[in-house]
């Protein structure tokens, strides 16, 4: 189910979890599965209501602590054999471009895909299919590394950094 032109996530900055871009306030987030009531259709891009849908699938949102009823994110990925591969990643509408509210959340969607990918005993293996123009881009911000085409994948080294960014393990 991931879109056939791959994930386009804006990695702004690796933050300490997200950052209120006008008071510099760094809010904790916490992550829990999300519920099909709970997405708006015209407040995403992209098409939620199908992941959910496929059993093997798990979609999770992205809230502020103490903050569960408004999402800041969204992220979907399967089990496969010995890593998780996301299929889809999105920040919320507010969180994207120029006038965005919070600095931070693509690469705390990315570390929490690391975090679920180590607690199976996967190492912290994630993989995904980028976008052809952001390859350079995630081996950049993410640390990720090209596997062959687009499909590329956040190692064990690199996850510890990521899950080390955001979470306090």
């Amino acid at each position: 189910m991931a879109r056939k032109s791959g994930i386009d996530i804006e990695i702004d900055r690796l933050t300490n979890s997200i950052v209120n871009v006008i008071s510099g306030d760094i809010l904790e987030t916490e992550f829990h599965k999300v519920g099909k009531n709970e997405i708006k259709k015209k407040d995403w891009l992209f098409k939620w209501n199908e992941e959910l849908a496929n059993k093997s699938v798990h979609v999770y949102k992205m809230t502020i602590k103490d903050n569960p009823t408004v999402i800041q994110g969204l992220i979907s990925y399967t089990v496969d054999n010995k890593f998780i591969f996301v299929n889809m990643v999105e920040s919320a509408k507010f969180n994207r471009g120029v006038e965005k509210v919070y600095e931070g959340v693509g690469g705390n969607l990315f570390a929490f895909a690391c975090k679920r990918s180590l607690e199976l005993g996967f190492e912290g293996f994630v993989s995904f299919k980028a976008k052809t123009l952001l390859i350079d881009y995630y081996k950049k911000s993410l640390g990720a590394e090209v596997m062959f085409g687009q499909r590329m994948a956040i190692t064990d080294t690199s996850a510890k950094k990521l899950i080390n960014q955001y979470f306090k393990i």
